[in-house]
């Protein structure tokens, strides 16, 4: 039978759409089809021409919930095995073939699910869909026991990463453990237990896979531009000989309950402040009452008028600041309060100040406008998830597999909208009022004195990293039976790709006004959504070296009210459109940033020139933004890698450049910082003369340059003086350095120099040169570090300039007994890539370079990115086609000759942020001399301090 007459027969149809209907009555509609294939997978089909890509998502129905005590972590390591081979696609090839082709992939496992996403231009559909079904119905013959062994590694350095190495990073474990009981499915974290995952066989691996990821348990998103009934052919051919998995149903509601309160403090031996959460159980995902819990978590933390907040930051200034929410997941649900608290601070306090705080949500309740400003900004939110091609392929899949249906979404923003005032009433007085709740206390080590009255130490088990080769590696799969799955075609044929979209950019346009003041737009009407931005040349720049962090002071004072708005009234104001206007600070700008609904962009633009013009410089306000500012640098100098990226950043530039500095200064600048400080930096340095404005969205160029006009007249342009700084010369030679973190999991390593500026004519040739050395998944430091060696979650290497030169840089985290070998290998990797690459690295650079252009422009933000660059380096509006020239012309001899001129491992700097009574002996081996031992700030230590780190 053809596999067009099987699709005929054989599959079920639905057709339809997803429609909502926005503030203005007007009903946007996503049009989709779906149908089920004989062997149980869902497809939903999602046009879109807006753009020559296509997005693939593939969502399974299962997650860290479908598995069991004692054998947890198989979803997520399924989630990094599925990129590794399959049957009839080679090794590493999922990301080599898709980055090849200019797409974009990756996967991400949570409780309840796992998803598997693509984005590439439209040519290439077909060979994703090849490969996405290969590695569903042929993965099996490629898990074996050293490829498991070294996804196993990928993913303790993971967790390494992102739990055991970073302040407050087992606080969901303690939660998960003290909230469900034994054997519940959320007692235990996604990325599972390490002694879990070392002990998992190959048989316990192939047996989850075969229970659990079967075409009958996930939904196929296509979404895009492409030709409907070629792709229905597409997905036939390849999807449908795939033989229906076991069948399995979808799990029922498991909602806990607490008889009593269970209190808990853990030492951290990162955090620098004391954390306390507070978790009350609650519903499962859709539950009526889950919408009533999201609106009662803004009402009560969310902003300057919400009691949490009145009480913990503003009155009794225990934490900078405090939040809450509520989450909702398909078994079962919690409402976390979460309070960060200053370092001096004792939890009891919190935990008091928390009551007190619903006392007072008690007795003074809120009003409708209240609870319609919370509301405001869900419409928005939507617009915003919408509006990619990957946003839509997520939206589909998870409303379908979880839902039943992708036309819930609008159910499920219907149910929010539906809640009233006695529902929120009801939740609190149900779930929060008077309820015992799980308290966990993360405090600094040596500190359980802050820990909340009557809280009991909790076991947590932290790693202990030996030199042991793991005895998994003996392990043969040779008892393992493989059932082989028949094909009608061959399937290590790749399909061909059709031609590549040709580069389509974007139309720019540009206006001046008569104070100076550069407009940059781009007209994109497929969602009623605007967003803009006016971004002043200065930032950090513009500091005094004496008193670093005024410019960083200022974007955060500059949205605590203004002339005519008390700071809370700000907010509501900004909050009662749906809109978001925030301000930030970098090296070199300060920007402003907004966006709205595009029926909302008169008003919203009201708010933006009130923030702009009239600051209100409120002295109280100050002191809070001051006290917040010294507690974010005090909680920095905890974090491995935030401390590496500081180091490595200083022993770049040296003392006495400015960009040696970082943008929130030091506790001791920022002591120093008064609010007239603030305010000579602002009438210094906030003019036209200096700004640009980019805009984008659904407003033409005509409105945006009459709703922007106004600033002709209302702000008077100035010189403003930027001073000049020397840019340190290249150091003679190599210079190892090391700065402690006792008891590090990881170590973090910096390689690299002081290089190029943005401007250089170099910089984007040297940006196309590191592309296969560290610019992709498939560079060679990642695939070493990471794929063959299992040292690290990633490793990358780039080019960052500006306006003045910037770093080539290395980056990674290593598990700590791998130091010494990881940064052998990269520093021999470096020497490597200095004698070229082959025709066929080359070729393989140009084509995801190129062909990713396709892509490279389709949300707001990237096109918000794209006019950035256009204004702030007066950059012709096809720039991109010129960059893409670059890449065509790029040889393998011109390759060689730019990585022997920029990439230097004999003049690099050599950074390790770790556990130095362990690592930093074995490091004199590198040839780099004996590690200059620093503290966390960059400063050479004593030599008897730095013995004894030794």
């Amino acid at each position: 039978m053809s596999v067009t007459r099987l699709f005929t027969l054989l599959a079920l149809f639905l057709a339809g759409f997803m429609s909502i209907v926005n503030a203005q009555n007007k009903t946007l509609r996503i049009p989709y089809e779906k149908y089920t294939l004989p062997n149980g997978l869902e497809v939903i089909l999602h046009e879109d021409k807006s753009d020559p890509i296509v997005g693939v998502a593939i969502q399974f129905h299962v997650g860290s919930n479908r598995e069991e005590a004692g054998k947890t972590g198989y979803a997520h390591l399924f989630e990094h095995m599925l990129f590794q081979e399959s049957e009839h696609v080679g090794q590493d090839q999922f990301f080599k073939k898709i980055q090849s082709a200019g797409g974009t992939l990756n996967g991400g496992t949570w409780a309840d699910g796992t998803v598997y996403y693509e984005v590439v231009p439209k040519n290439a559909l077909e060979m994703v869909l090849w490969m996405e079904s290969d590695r569903m119905g042929w993965l099996l013959p490629t898990v074996t026991q050293e490829a498991l062994a070294n996804q196993k590694e990928v993913v303790q350095n993971e967790k390494r990463q992102r739990v055991d190495n970073r302040p407050y990073g087992h606080t969901d474990y303690v939660i998960g453990k003290l909230l469900y009981p034994e054997g519940h499915p959320y007692n235990w974290q996604v990325i599972g237990s390490l002694e879990d995952l070392k002990k998992a066989s190959q048989q316990d691996i192939h047996n989850f896979y075969k229970k659990w990821y079967g075409p009958n348990n996930a939904t196929l998103v296509v979404a895009g531009d492409y030709d409907k009934e070629t792709v229905k052919k597409w997905i036939a051919k390849y999807f449908g000989e795939i033989p229906r998995g076991r069948d399995v149903t979808d799990p029922k509601p498991m909602p806990v309950s607490l008889s009593e309160t269970k209190r808990a403090f853990h030492e951290d031996n990162f955090a620098r402040s004391p954390e306390l959460n507070m978790v009350f159980p609650t519903v499962e995902q859709f539950h009526k009452d889950s919408y009533a819990l999201d609106i009662l978590s803004e009402l009560l933390a969310g902003g300057k008028k919400a009691p949490l907040y009145k009480v913990i930051v503003e009155e009794k200034k225990l934490a900078p600041s405090v939040s809450a929410y509520e989450r909702s997941q398909e078994l079962a649900g919690m409402f976390r309060i979460r309070v960060r608290a200053f370092p001096d601070k004792n939890l009891t306090d919190v935990e008091k100040a928390i009551y007190e705080a619903f006392d007072r949500f008690e007795k003074e309740g809120f009003t409708e406008k209240d609870l319609a400003r919370v509301k405001a900004g869900l419409e928005t939110n939507f617009y915003n998830s919408i509006a990619s091609i990957l946003g839509k392929s997520f939206q589909l899949a998870q409303y379908n597999e979880y839902a039943g249906s992708p036309d819930f979404i609008t159910k499920d923003i219907q149910n929010t909208l539906n809640v009233t005032s006695d529902d929120v009433w009801r939740v609190f007085k149900t779930y929060i009022k008077n309820k015992p709740c799980v308290l966990t206390s993360f405090v600094p080590k040596g500190h359980p004195e802050l820990a909340a009255q009557n809280s009991e130490r909790f076991p947590v088990v932290e790693e202990k990293i030996t030199e042991e080769a793991s005895t998994e590696k003996q392990e043969t799969a040779a008892n393992i039976e493989i059932p082989e799955i028949p094909s009608s075609f061959d399937r290590t044929v790749e399909p061909p790709k059709g031609p590549a979209p040709a580069l389509n950019l974007p139309k720019v346009w540009h206006h001046t006004l008569k104070n100076g003041l550069r407009i940059y737009g781009i007209e994109q009407d497929e969602l009623p959504l605007v967003t803009f931005s006016l971004t002043l040349k200065g930032g950090l720049l513009l500091d005094d070296p004496e008193k670093v962090g005024v410019a960083n002071l200022i974007t955060d004072m500059m949205m605590e009210g203004t002339k005519n708005k008390t700071p809370q009234e700000l907010e509501e104001a900004i909050e009662e459109l749906g809109a978001s206007i925030n301000m930030v600070t970098s090296r070199e700008a300060i920007t402003i940033n907004a966006n709205t609904l595009s029926h909302k962009v008169k008003d919203t633009w009201k708010l933006f020139d009130e923030i702009l013009l009239e600051p209100r410089w409120d002295a109280k306000e100050f002191e809070r933004v001051k006290a917040r500012t010294l507690e974010g640098i005090n909680r920095q100098e905890a974090n491995p890698s935030v401390i590496a990226n500081n180091v490595f950043n200083r022993l770049l530039y040296g003392p006495d450049h400015i960009l040696g500095y970082t943008v929130s200064g030091t506790r001791e600048s920022v002591e120093k910082i008064t609010l007239d400080d603030l305010k000579a930096y602002y009438k210094k340095n906030f003019s036209p003369s200096v700004a640009y404005l980019t805009v984008v969205g659904n407003i033409s160029r005509e409105e945006a340059i009459a709703l922007f006009d106004e600033l002709e007249e209302q702000w008077p342009a100035h010189k403003v003086d930027f001073p000049s700084y020397t840019t340190p010369e290249a150091p003679d030679k190599a210079q190892l350095y090391f700065v402690d973190v006792p008891n590090a999991k990881q170590s973090q390593l910096r390689v690299g120099n002081l290089s190029l500026a943005y401007t250089d004519p170099d910089f984007y040739p040297a940006y196309v040169m590191n592309y296969k050395l560290g610019g992709s998944f498939n560079s060679v430091l990642n695939m070493i570090l990471r794929e063959e060696k299992g040292y690290t979650y990633g490793a990358f290497s780039f080019f960052s300039g500006s306006y003045y030169p910037g770093p080539f840089a290395v980056s990674t985290g290593v598990r700590s007994n791998a130091t010494f070998e990881s940064m052998q290998i990269i520093k021999d990797e470096l020497n490597r890539y200095r004698e070229g690459i082959s025709a066929e690295e080359m070729a393989f650079t140009k084509n995801a370079l190129i062909q990713s252009n396709a892509r490279r422009f389709e949300t707001l933000r990237a096109l918000l990115g794209m006019l950035g660059n256009i204004a702030k380096y007066e950059l012709p509006f096809d720039y991109v086609r010129q960059q893409e020239q670059i890449v065509r012309d790029m040889t393998v001899a011109k390759h060689k000759e730019l990585a022997r001129k920029y990439i230097i491992p004999s003049k690099m700097i050599y950074l390790v942020v770790g556990d130095a009574q362990t690592q930093a002996a074995h490091l004199k081996d590198l040839g780099l001399g004996a590690p200059v031992m620093l503290d966390k700030q960059g400063h050479i230590m004593p030599a008897d301090q730095s013995e004894k780190t030794e």
